[in-house]
C-alpha cells in the first residue's frame, strides 16, 4: 500500500485549469504543477507568462489556449489542445468565473446571461466533453468545480453570481451521481472572501470590507494559496473515496 503522502502525488497526470493566468485559477495550475502534473492552462486573453515559467520551473509542462468561455464556442478547442499535447487528461479543474454587481431591481439581461455563460453553462459542457474523455479512457478521473460561498447563502447586489454558484453546488452533486460508476470524482471548492480581481470593489469599499473581516474567524481574508491544499487533495488519489461535495476554504466564515 502506498505511503499516505505518495497517495497527495500526481505524477504523470494532466491537469487543465480554465482562469489559470492569475489568482485562484493560477495558484490551484502552480499547486497542481508542484505534485507532478502536467498543465493545460486557458484563459480570456493570452498566457500569463509567470505561471508558463513557474509551471516549466517545477519540471512540469504547461500549454495554453485563450478561451472566452462565455459561449461554449472555446469546449472542443480546450480538449483536443490537451489530447494533442499530452495524449491524456486526467483532472479538470473549472475556475473560470466572471461577477457582476448591481441591485437587483436593475440588474440587466446581459450581465445576467454572461455570468450564467461563464460560470455555469460553459462549466458544465467543458465537464460533458471531459467525462466523455474519461469514460473513453477507462481510469476515471477528477473534476472540481470553483463554488462560492454563495453556493450557501445568498448575498447582495449578485443575483446572477449567486444563482450560477448555487447550480455549480447541485451540478457537482448531479455530476457525482451519474459519473461516479466510471471512477470519476467530482467535487468543488468554494473559496471565502479571498484577495482576486472579483474582490477589488468590496475590498476598496472601507464600510463593506470592515463588515465582511469583521466576521471572518480566522482574521483575515483569503489568499489564492490557500486553495493549493484543497485542490492538490480532490485531484489526487487521496480523495477517491470523496464525491459530490462542495469543500469550504473560509476561513471559518459558514461556520459564523
Amino acid at each position: 500500500m502506498a505511503g499516505i503522502l505518495d497517495r497527495f502525488r500526481l505524477d504523470g497526470k494532466v491537469a487543465i485549469v480554465t482562469g489559470a493566468s492569475r489568482g485562484l485559477g493560477q495558484a490551484m495550475a502552480l499547486a497542481l504543477a508542484q505534485a507532478g502534473a502536467d498543465i493545460l492552462g486557458s484563459s480570456s486573453g493570452p498566457a500569463a507568462p509567470e505561471t508558463e515559467a513557474a509551471v516549466k520551473a517545477l519540471g512540469r509542462r504547461y500549454v495554453h489556449v485563450e478561451a472566452d468561455l462565455v459561449t461554449t464556442e472555446p469546449v472542443p478547442r480546450i480538449v483536443k489542445a490537451a489530447m494533442e499535447a499530452y495524449g491524456r487528461i486526467d483532472i479538470l479543474v473549472n475556475n473560470a468565473g466572471t461577477i457582476r454587481r448591481a441591485d437587483s431591481v436593475d440588474f440587466s439581461e446581459r450581465d445576467w446571461d454572461e455570468v450564467m455563460g461563464v460560470n455555469l453553462k460553459t462549466l458544465f459542457f467543458l465537464s460533458q466533453a471531459v467525462g466523455k474523455v474519461f469514460i473513453a479512457q477507462g481510469r476515471g478521473g477528477k473534476i472540481i468545480n470553483t463554488a462560492s460561498l454563495l453556493s450557501f447563502q445568498g448575498g447582495i447586489r449578485v443575483p446572477s453570481y449567486t444563482a450560477s454558484k448555487a447550480g455549480v453546488r447541485n451540478l457537482t452533486m448531479l455530476l457525482c451521481n451519474e459519473w461516479a460508476k466510471h471512477g470519476i470524482q467530482v467535487n468543488a471548492i468554494a473559496p471565502g472572501y479571498m484577495v482576486t480581481d472579483n474582490t477589488t470593489q468590496l475590498r476598496a469599499d472601507e464600510k463593506r470590507s470592515a463588515e465582511i473581516f469583521s466576521r471572518i474567524p480566522a482574521g483575515r481574508w483569503g489568499s489564492p494559496e490557500d486553495m493549493a491544499g484543497a485542490v492538490v487533495f480532490l485531484a489526487s488519489p487521496a480523495s477517491d473515496y470523496v464525491n459530490g461535495f462542495t469543500l469550504a476554504v473560509d476561513g471559518g466564515w459558514l461556520a459564523r
